[in-house]
């Protein structure tokens, strides 16, 4: 019996192949050499096509993960005065020195999970509180429940009946502080029901709506009623 040496390309082994004139079954070194180098590129592409569809995902889970780190922690003075004004239901939307008076406060509220019944956009809340940390203690600034109010009455531009649930929107501004944006909701998406803006003010020290043009406060109400009409 002959025998014939195959060197491979990919593995560097010199192979000791037996040639067999006789039996039932002969493969030629041409045949079995063709026979590895299909078999080293099938399982080149596959390895190839294994590590794409790992890398295509891999993205996905480093921006989640990016974002939930970029999120921050509320402290847990903060949360537990946020479960004490709303309940333990409560999420702290925002916190910090946010009308930029040199003490903390934050939003938090009652927020609305998103199932197939509540497909509005954005953020809808049935309770949300701004708050204020002095005095040792937390205290309440602002409430938006059925109605919108401060210490000082019903906040103006409030709406008259009793409203179920607020499309709750905010921005920071590193001169004006804190603006909060909250729009009736009545279980339809009105797109021409405009949000009642809510800005600090400093003039009088304690947050009020702002008027149609977003200009100039607009006083509280002592209570709700028909607007009286002037000519």
């Amino acid at each position: 019996m002959k025998t014939f040496q195959l060197q491979s390309a990919d593995a560097h082994e010199t192979q000791v192949l037996p040639s067999c004139t006789k039996g039932r079954y002969s493969n030629p070194p041409s045949i079995i050499y063709r026979m590895k180098v299909a078999v080293t590129v099938f399982v080149a592409a596959a390895l190839g096509m294994g590590a794409g569809c790992g890398s295509s995902q891999a993205p996905a889970s480093t921006a989640e993960t990016a974002a939930k780190l970029a999120e921050p922690t509320v402290p847990e003075d903060i949360q537990s005065a946020a479960d004490a004004f709303l309940g333990k239901e409560t999420t702290v939307l925002v916190f910090g020195d946010l009308a930029k008076t040199g003490t903390r406060q934050m939003l938090a509220a009652n927020v609305v999970p998103k199932t197939p019944k509540n497909s509005l956009p954005g953020t809808i809340v049935t309770r949300a509180v701004l708050a204020e940390e002095s005095d040792g203690g937390w205290h309440e600034l602002v409430r938006c429940d059925e109605h919108l109010k401060n210490q000082k009455g019903y906040l103006g531009g409030s709406p008259l009946e009793p409203v179920a649930g607020w499309r709750v929107q905010f921005e920071k501004n590193d001169v004006e502080g804190f603006h909060l944006y909250l729009t009736p909701v009545k279980g339809t998406n009105d797109p021409h029901v405009l949000p009642l803006a809510v800005r600090w003010n400093s003039a009088v020290k304690r947050y009020q709506t702002l008027d149609r043009n977003y200009e100039h406060f607009v006083p509280e109400a002592a209570s709700l009623g028909p607007a009286r009409s002037h000519f």
